[in-house]
């Protein structure tokens, strides 16, 4: 079938990429699913910091790729093997799929799947299946999602099903910022009753985070970050104090449980100070690969400090997807407050560029819901 969708020509072109136009909207050919795929018409993807790192080139992918990992919509057809799911069903895209089998399955989300992570990669789904071509070349696939198009061919372990309460913009952001923010805190954090948990880095991940944070009730939760339009959204939304990073190292802050989502070496040290002793620094961000920070190991043993990775909020979408969406059903999780706006498909490289310039939290793409 013919779908509309924003493909990546080249990594790293020069910003502003309004101008240099890295990402093309255009027709593309969607194969029909495989036996353990479906097919899913996209109701709403969102904008995060995983893509804008494919195009700067952070992370390194082949292309050209359809972009877009964080999304939602309706089943429309079926793989022969898939039996557990309808057309019509409502589901979230997971963008780590979990083959169930490897090693790192077994270790209830603290390592990524291998053969999944092999996949997203190789910019192909689970089973190596190849499903988007253009005038006879292939198009890569994004983290086994490809959500930034009208409609999406994905392994069925790509998908969650949801209810259909769960409108399609909430549903998409569960699955990458609030799985991933969330996560972080509740599977890798870990907080305690009476434990403060400090948040660095305000985008959508770590606006997610606080948000979980919150409606934990362990303890005060503080947010960290350089914009003030994001220090003003996050006292809103019910921290307890905020501050810029300068700020909350003068002031002397410590946490047992400190969060950086922000992807960059410089919040990543400021987390590091600001970690209690016997406490933990989990780090969500997405650095460049090149990146080295510059801490003290001395302090790490002295105070018993732990640094913990976690990838993808060390999460089982399966599992934590539908426990977010009963917290947002309960009134507890805003995630509606983490959508910034609103956009078209068409003003996907005006977006890369507000998100690059740390003026977004979520953009969300809204498709023709019909």
């Amino acid at each position: 079938m013919k779908i509309t969708g924003a493909v990546l020509e080249e990594i790293g072109r020069s910003r502003p990429y309004a101008d240099s136009r890295p990402i093309s909207i255009g027709e593309v050919e969607l194969d029909p699913p495989g036996p353990d795929e479906i097919l899913v018409r996209i109701e709403a993807a969102g904008l995060c910091h995983s893509d804008l790192s494919v195009v700067d080139g952070n992370r390194v992918r082949p292309v050209p790729m359809l972009l877009g990992h964080e999304a939602a919509g309706r089943v429309e057809q079926l793989g022969d093997a898939v039996t557990d799911l309808a057309v019509g069903d409502r589901v979230v895209m997971a963008f780590l799929p979990r083959c169930g089998e490897c090693r790192n399955c077994r270790t209830e989300g603290k390592l990524p799947c291998s053969v999944g992570s092999a996949a997203n990669n190789a910019g192909v789904l689970l089973d190596g299946g190849q499903r988007l071509h253009r005038n006879g070349e292939d198009i890569k696939h994004h983290l086994g999602v490809s959500g930034f198009a009208t409609h999406a061919v994905v392994n069925r372990k790509s998908a969650v099903k949801i209810d259909d309460d769960v409108p399609p913009e909430i549903a998409a952001v569960l699955g990458c910022a609030v799985l991933t923010g969330g996560g972080a805190v509740i599977n890798t954090g870990k907080p305690q009753d009476g434990d403060t948990v400090i948040i660095v880095g305000l985008g959508g991940v770590g606006m997610a985070a606080l948000i979980t944070a919150i409606s934990l009730a362990k303890g005060d939760v503080i947010g960290v970050d350089a914009v003030p339009s994001k220090l003003e959204t996050a006292r809103n939304l019910g921290a307890t104090a905020v501050y810029t990073p300068q700020e909350a190292l003068d002031a002397g802050l410590k946490a047992p449980v400190v969060i950086e989502a922000a992807g960059n070496v410089r919040a990543f040290e400021t987390a590091v100070q600001l970690t209690d002793v016997g406490g933990t620094t989990v780090t969500v961000g997405l650095p460049s690969p090149g990146a080295r920070a510059s801490i003290a190991p001395l302090g790490l043993t002295a105070e018993a400090r732990m640094i913990v990775g976690s990838y993808l909020g060390s999460a089982v979408p399966e599992r934590d997807i539908p426990k977010y969406a009963q917290l947002w059903r309960e009134g507890k999780l805003p995630v509606e407050a983490l959508i910034s706006s609103h956009i078209a498909l068409d003003d996907i490289n005006e977006a890369m560029d507000q998100l690059a310039e740390g003026k977004a939290i979520r953009q969300v793409i809204v498709f023709d819901r019909h």
